[in-house]
C-alpha cells in the first residue's frame, strides 16, 4: 500500500502507527525529490527507539529485486510505541513537502494472544530545524517536541504465520514546481508550488526573440501562476510577434519572414507574399519594395500592390463641326494596374509644311468638359480658327505619373479646320447569317462631308474583351463576316472614311450566328437583344386596327376623362378589375402617351453605349436618375430623326400600351421623351436579354425546378394581361426578357390588340394580309385569325418547350406549311430531353385543338405551384430524343380513369396483340402495369424495339395519372 502526506518546515522525522492517504500528480507538473529510499539497497542507517524496536532488513519485492526494509512486530508488552527516525532533510527551498510512503500491516485477528497491544494504525511527525542537530536523545521521543501530521490506517490488513506486523516497504519525500515554459510567445522560468493547495506564485516571464509585449488589460508585464499542484494558470498579458516576423513552433518562436513575404504590423498575423510589382530586399522585411519603374501613389497602403503609368489612349478619331473638334478615343490598353485614370488634352498649331516649330493654342480655344483631369474618353474643343492645321495630344495619367521618370504616354492626332471626316454610321442592319457568318448593311453617314472610299468594320465576341477585336474594310455598305463561332452574340462597329480621314465609329450593335443545326436565313427584323425584339410590321398593323375598331366602337374615344370614370366605376363596384384601353381609340393618340406614359425630362437620362437596333431607331442602355433619388439602370428605344408623324404615333404606341402593366412579371414603362430629341421610350434594364438567346447560350446549367420557376413566371404575367382583357398574339421565347436574378417578363406589345369586354367570347379578327409567327399561333388563329387569350395559351405551350429545350427552334427545321399541315393532322412536339412528363401533358393540354379545352393562365398558374411545392412529381421524364423519326409525335394519350383494365388500355394504345403476354405475367392492374420497366417489358415477350419504346412511353403516362396533381386554391 502507498499513501502521500504533506507537510512544510526543513525535517521530516518520526514515525508512528498511523497513516494518511493524500496523493496528486498532474502531468504538466514537476516533482523535485528530497529524500527516495526506493532504490537503496546498502543500510539506510535511521535512528529507531527503543533500539530493539524496528529492525531493518533486505528482502525481494514482487519482482525479485532486493529492497531495505523496516519492520517491526513487538506486540508481547502493550502500551508500547515504536519510534523511526529519518535522516536531516534539506529543504531545498520547497513551501510545501509531500512524503509517499509505501507499507503493509498485519491484521490483528491473526494474533489472538497478543490482541490487547496490537494496532493496525500508525502515526506521521515531523520536526522543522535550520540544522542537524538530532541526537539519540533529541528531539525528545514523545509527541512534545514533534508535529503531527495524521494518523493513518491502511486500506486492508493481511493475515501471516510469522514475520513484521508491519514493514515499511519505501518512503519518498518531494515538492511539486512549474516546469520552465514558452507560452504565447513569452519564456518563464522553473518556478517552486507554493506553501498551500490553493496558493498561487507569480512568476514573470520574458517575450522570446524577436516578439514584444502587447497587452489588452491595462496591466504591464507577462505573468504567469503556479498553483500549489505544479501547473501554470492565470496568464496576464501576452507578447506578439513583431512586423516582420511571423508565429511559429506553436507560439513558441518568432521567424523572420522569408524573401518575397512581408508583415506590415505587430500581431499573430502570417506573413503576405509581396503584392504585385514589389519584392522585399532582406529576411523580416516590414513591407515590399517597388520595383524599378512602378509606384505607389500618397494615397496607397503600404501593402498595396505597385503600380506603373498607363500605355497611350487608343482608337484617338475626331469630328468636326464647324470650328468645333469633338475627340473621341479608347482607354489605354495598359492602365498600369489602376483604376484611376485621367487625361489631359495638349492643344497645338502646327505651321503648313513644318516649316517651323509648333506653338501651343490660345487662351480663346475652349475646352469641355475641361482640359486637365478628364475621367471621360471625350472632349470637345471649340473656337479653333479656320483652315489651321491643329495637332492634339491626348496624355493618359494616373497618381503615380507623377512619381515617374518617364513623360506620361500619348496618342497625337492631326486636324485641319478646313475639312470635315464624316458623321457617324447611324445603324447596322442584319441582311443574313449562318451558323459561321453574318452579313450586315448599313446606310450613308448623314454628313459624308465628302466622297466616302471605304468604311472600316470592327467586330468582337461579346462574351469576350473588346481589345481582341478584328477590323475588314469595304468599299461597299454591306460586308459578309466569316468565319465566326455557331450561336455567338457579336458585336459591331463601323464608320466611314474620306480623304480627310475616318470617321467617329458608330455605337455597339450586336448580332447572333445560328446554331449549328440551324438553316441560314434571311431576317428583315434585329436580333431582340437586351430590350424585347423589333417592331416590325407595326404601322400596317395599328392601322388595320383602327379601322376594325372604329367599326366595333362606332365612335371614337375623345375624352381623357373617361378612363378615369370608367376604372373609378369598376373599383366602386369591387369588380377589382383593371381593363385595358387600346390606345388606337383615341381620336389624338398623344392624349394616350398623357393618360398611360409619363414625361421624363431628357436631362434625368444618360445614354452609356448603344447595344442594338429596332424598327424605329436604336435600342441603349443607360442611367436615369431623378432628382432626390438614386441612380439606376434603363434601357431606352429612340426615334431616328427624319420620322413623320405616323412613324412617331405608331412609335409611342407600345408605351401607350406598356403604361397600362404593372405586375412583376411585365415589362416595366419607366416613362417617354416627347418634348425633345430624340423621342425616346425608356423601361427596365434586363441584363440577360431574350430568354431564348440566354437559355442557348446556358444549355444544360439550371435545375429542372429552376426551369419551372421561369415558366411560371411567364405564366403569372400572362395570367394578369388575360384578366385585363389583352391578347399578346406573340407570345414567344424571344419575346420574354430576363433580369439578373432570373426573372421572366412578358415585353414587345407590338402585335397584340385589345378585346372586346361585352362579347361572350372575345375575339380581334385581323386583317388577312397580317404576318403570324406560325410556329406560335394556334390553328384557329392560322386559319381564321381568330386570337383570343386560348391562342395566347397554345403559344404558351410552344415556350414551354423552348424552355424544356433551352432555346431549340420549335419544329426544327420544317417549313411553316409542314407545320400548319401536321399540326391540323393532330400531330405535337415531342418532349425535349430529359422533360418531365407532366410538364409535356401540360404542353399537350395548351395544344388542344378546340380553344375551350385548354386550361386558362390561372389554371396553368395553380399548376406549375403546385409542381415546385412537390418536385418529385417532376422525375418522371420521357424516353424520346429531341428529334423524333418522324416529323412529330402522335396526339394527346389516352384517357386512364376512363379505362377499366389492362385490355382496354392495350386496345387504347394499339398494342392489344399483347394482352395474352399481360395476362400470362398476371399485368392485370394498373397498379402493377405502372412499375414495369423495359426490362420487364422485354422478360413477357416483347421483343419489337418500337413497341417496347410505345408501351413504356404510355407507362410512364400512366404513372402521371395515377399521381395527378390537385388543382390549387387560388
Amino acid at each position: 500500500m502507498s499513501s502521500d502526506a504533506g507537510i512544510r518546515g526543513r525535517r521530516v522525522v518520526g514515525m508512528g502507527w498511523l497513516w494518511m492517504v493524500c496523493f496528486f500528480h498532474l502531468a504538466t507538473s514537476l516533482e523535485e525529490i528530497l529524500l527516495d529510499t526506493t532504490g537503496e539497497t546498502s543500510e539506510i542507517g535511521w535512528t529507531t527507539h527503543p533500539s530493539d524496536g524496528w529492525d531493518e532488513v533486505s528482502v525481494l519485492d514482487d519482482k525479485k529485486r532486493l529492497i531495505r526494509t523496516f519492520e517491526v512486530c513487538n506486540v508481547a508488552e502493550p502500551g508500547q510505541n515504536n519510534w523511526l527516525r529519518t535522516h536531516f532533510i534539506e529543504r531545498r527551498g520547497a513551501h510545501r513537502a509531500h512524503v509517499r510512503l509505501r507499507f503493509s500491516v498485519r491484521d490483528c485477528a491473526s494474533m489472538r494472544t497478543v490482541a490487547s497491544s496490537c494496532k493496525e494504525t500508525f502515526t506521521l511527525y515531523y520536526h522543522q530545524s535550520e540544522a542537524d542537530v538530532a541526537s539519540q536523545e533529541l528531539p525528545e521521543w514523545h509527541e512534545g517536541p514533534w508535529t503531527k501530521v495524521d494518523t493513518i490506517a491502511a486500506d486492508e490488513s493481511f493475515s501471516q504465520d510469522s514475520g513484521a506486523c508491519m514493514s515499511l516497504v519505501a518512503v519518498q519525500v518531494f515538492f511539486y514546481k512549474c516546469p520552465a515554459v514558452v507560452k504565447g510567445f513569452a519564456s518563464f522560468p522553473e518556478t517552486f508550488a507554493g506553501g498551500e493547495r490553493t496558493s498561487l506564485v507569480e512568476t514573470p516571464g520574458m517575450c522570446v526573440p524577436n516578439a514584444e509585449e502587447t497587452s489588452t488589460t491595462g496591466f504591464s508585464g507577462v505573468r504567469l501562476h503556479c498553483n500549489g499542484e505544479g501547473e501554470w494558470m492565470v496568464a496576464i498579458g501576452r507578447c506578439t510577434c513583431k512586423a516582420g516576423y511571423q508565429p511559429a513552433d506553436d507560439e513558441r518562436a518568432c521567424q523572420a519572414c522569408p524573401l518575397g513575404f512581408f508583415k506590415i504590423s505587430v500581431g499573430d498575423d502570417p506573413c503576405h507574399p509581396c503584392p504585385p510589382h514589389s519584392h522585399t530586399l532582406l529576411p523580416g522585411s516590414r513591407e515590399c519594395v517597388c520595383q524599378n519603374r512602378y509606384y505607389r501613389s500618397a494615397s496607397d497602403n503600404s501593402d498595396a500592390p505597385c503600380t506603373g503609368i498607363p500605355s497611350a489612349p487608343r482608337d484617338l478619331s475626331y469630328e468636326i463641326v464647324g470650328s468645333t473638334v469633338l475627340l473621341t478615343w479608347r482607354l489605354p490598353r495598359d492602365l498600369g494596374g489602376r483604376k484611376d485614370v485621367f487625361f489631359n488634352v495638349v492643344c497645338k498649331v502646327c505651321p503648313a509644311g513644318s516649316s517651323g516649330p509648333c506653338v501651343r493654342c490660345g487662351d480663346s480655344v475652349q475646352f469641355e468638359p475641361r482640359q486637365v483631369g478628364l475621367t471621360e474618353s471625350r472632349v470637345q474643343v471649340s473656337n479653333l480658327l479656320a483652315r489651321v492645321q491643329y495637332t492634339f495630344e491626348i496624355q493618359a495619367v494616373n497618381l503615380v505619373t507623377e512619381l515617374s521618370s518617364e513623360a506620361p504616354h500619348y496618342a497625337t492626332i492631326n486636324v485641319s479646320t478646313s475639312q470635315s471626316v464624316p458623321s457617324a454610321v447611324p445603324m447596322m442592319h442584319q441582311v443574313s447569317r449562318t451558323t459561321n457568318s453574318i452579313t450586315l448593311s448599313w446606310p450613308q453617314p448623314d454628313q459624308p462631308n465628302g466622297i466616302i472610299l471605304d468604311y472600316q468594320l470592327r467586330y468582337f465576341d461579346k462574351a469576350e474583351d473588346e481589345d481582341n477585336s478584328f477590323t475588314l474594310t469595304s468599299e461597299t455598305n454591306m460586308a459578309t463576316i466569316s468565319n465566326l463561332s455557331p450561336g455567338k452574340i457579336y458585336a459591331f462597329q463601323v464608320r466611314a472614311r474620306t480623304a480627310v480621314g475616318y470617321g467617329p465609329y458608330s455605337g455597339k450593335m450586336y448580332f447572333q450566328t445560328l446554331m449549328g443545326g440551324e438553316r441560314s436565313e434571311m431576317v428583315q427584323d434585329r436580333l431582340p437583344l437586351i430590350v424585347g425584339s423589333a417592331l416590325g410590321g407595326l404601322a400596317f398593323l395599328v392601322i388595320a386596327a383602327i379601322a376594325i375598331l372604329a367599326i366595333i366602337f362606332k365612335s371614337k374615344r375623345r375624352e381623357t376623362p373617361y378612363t378615369d370614370r370608367l376604372q373609378q366605376y369598376i373599383g366602386a363596384r369591387g369588380l377589382g378589375v383593371k381593363y385595358y384601353i387600346d390606345p388606337s381609340t383615341y381620336e389624338d393618340p398623344n392624349e394616350a402617351i398623357r393618360e398611360f406614359a409619363k414625361e421624363i425630362d431628357v436631362s434625368f437620362i444618360k445614354i452609356e453605349e448603344v447595344i442594338g437596333s429596332g424598327e424605329f431607331g436604336e435600342v441603349c442602355f443607360g442611367h436615369l436618375k431623378h432628382p432626390g433619388k438614386r441612380e439606376y439602370t434603363v434601357a431606352i428605344k429612340t426615334l431616328k430623326s427624319g420620322y413623320t408623324d405616323e412613324q412617331r404615333r405608331e412609335f409611342l404606341s407600345e408605351a401607350s400600351i406598356m403604361g397600362q402593366f404593372e405586375h412583376p412579371n411585365v415589362i416595366h414603362l419607366e416613362g417617354v421623351v416627347t418634348k425633345s430629341r430624340p423621342v425616346m421610350i425608356v423601361t427596365e434594364f434586363m441584363e440577360n436579354g431574350s430568354l431564348d438567346s440566354f437559355l442557348r447560350q446556358k444549355e444544360g446549367q439550371f435545375s429542372v425546378l429552376q426551369l419551372v420557376g421561369m415558366l411560371r413566371g411567364i405564366a403569372a404575367g400572362m395570367r394578369y394581361l388575360s384578366d385585363m382583357n389583352y391578347v399578346h398574339r406573340d407570345l414567344a421565347a424571344r419575346n420574354i426578357l430576363v433580369n439578373g436574378n432570373l426573372v421572366c417578363k412578358v415585353s414587345d406589345f407590338g402585335l397584340s390588340r385589345f378585346l372586346e369586354d361585352d362579347a361572350s367570347n372575345p375575339t380581334y379578327t385581323g386583317a388577312l394580309g397580317c404576318k403570324i409567327p406560325v410556329r406560335w399561333t394556334a390553328p384557329e388563329a392560322i386559319q381564321y385569325r381568330k386570337f383570343t387569350s386560348s391562342s395566347d395559351v397554345w403559344s404558351y405551350g410552344i415556350v414551354m418547350w423552348e424552355v424544356m429545350s433551352y432555346g431549340e427552334r420549335p419544329y426544327w427545321d420544317m417549313s411553316n406549311q409542314d407545320v400548319i399541315n401536321a399540326i391540323d393532322q393532330d400531330y405535337r412536339l415531342p418532349p425535349p430531353p430529359d422533360c418531365p412528363t407532366v410538364l409535356h401533358l401540360l404542353m399537350l393540354d395548351c395544344w388542344q385543338k378546340e380553344r375551350v379545352q385548354r386550361p386558362k393562365f390561372e389554371q396553368i398558374v395553380s399548376a406549375l405551384d403546385k409542381m415546385i411545392r412537390k418536385p418529385s412529381a417532376l422525375k418522371a421524364t420521357g424516353t424520346g430524343s429531341s428529334r423524333p423519326s418522324q416529323p412529330l409525335l402522335s396526339n394527346c394519350p389516352p384517357d386512364f380513369p376512363s379505362l377499366s383494365n389492362a385490355h382496354e388500355w392495350l386496345d387504347a394504345i394499339k398494342m392489344g396483340r399483347y394482352k395474352e403476354n399481360f395476362d400470362q405475367a398476371g399485368l392485370i392492374t394498373f397498379d402493377v402495369i405502372s412499375r414495369m420497366t423495359l426490362e420487364d417489358i422485354q422478360r413477357i415477350g416483347i421483343t419489337l424495339v418500337g413497341h417496347q419504346k410505345k408501351i413504356l412511353n404510355s407507362i410512364q403516362l400512366m404513372r402521371v395519372h395515377l399521381n395527378q396533381l390537385e388543382p390549387v386554391e387560388v
